[in-house]
């Protein structure tokens, strides 16, 4: 498959069949693998949710910097949605989150702020709520409150779904913020 740009690649991912582990011969298990999306992450469908929602909103120009508390799964996603689309992104996390997130958000050129790790999440999206209010020309995009965050698996993840297994009966999924479907 070919595409113009990475971001282009967001999304398609393939629906696997898993008979090893059906409780029986008339039950079909599939997992759609998502961490086939360009990060390796399950973000970043929802991470570029959110970012083409704040520009069909107008909220997001030329040049503009976005603002995330995160504990770095959206935070990977959306520096490269970011970086590819011409956006500063400024993430808060807690200063505890591991090396390895802290380092693949550098490398999409992400400026990172920390928070007390004591307050875990909460700290970060309080220090980022903060931040805003000192920088009133950001953009914080707001996973924890964005309804574009769920809103990329009803348009994309579903009808990828419901194109690639029609007779579906159930579905299972867990959730946390809604940008992960699980």
């Amino acid at each position: 498959m070919r595409f113009d740009s990475l971001l282009d690649s967001v999304g398609g991912t393939p629906l696997v069949g898993l008979p090893r582990l059906s409780p029986s011969a008339d039950v079909r298990l599939w997992a759609k693998l998502e961490d086939r999306n360009p990060t390796g992450s399950v973000k970043d469908r929802a991470a570029l949710g959110m970012l083409a929602d704040a520009e069909k909103q107008g909220l997001l120009r030329p040049h503009c910097t976005i603002l995330e508390p995160t504990s770095g799964n959206t935070g990977i996603s959306l520096a490269m949605a970011a970086r590819l689309r011409g956006y500063r992104l400024v993430c808060v996390m807690p200063e505890n989150t591991s090396l390895e997130r802290r380092q693949l958000l550098q490398m999409w050129g992400t400026e990172i702020v920390t928070s007390p790790a004591a307050g875990g999440s909460n700290e970060a999206v309080r220090v980022a709520k903060q931040l805003a209010a000192e920088h009133p020309d950001w953009v914080m995009l707001y996973q924890y409150g964005n309804p574009a965050n769920a809103q990329a698996h009803y348009d994309g993840t579903g009808p990828e779904i419901l194109a690639d297994l029609p007779s579906v009966t159930h579905f299972v999924a867990g959730l946390g913020t809604t940008g992960t479907l699980m």
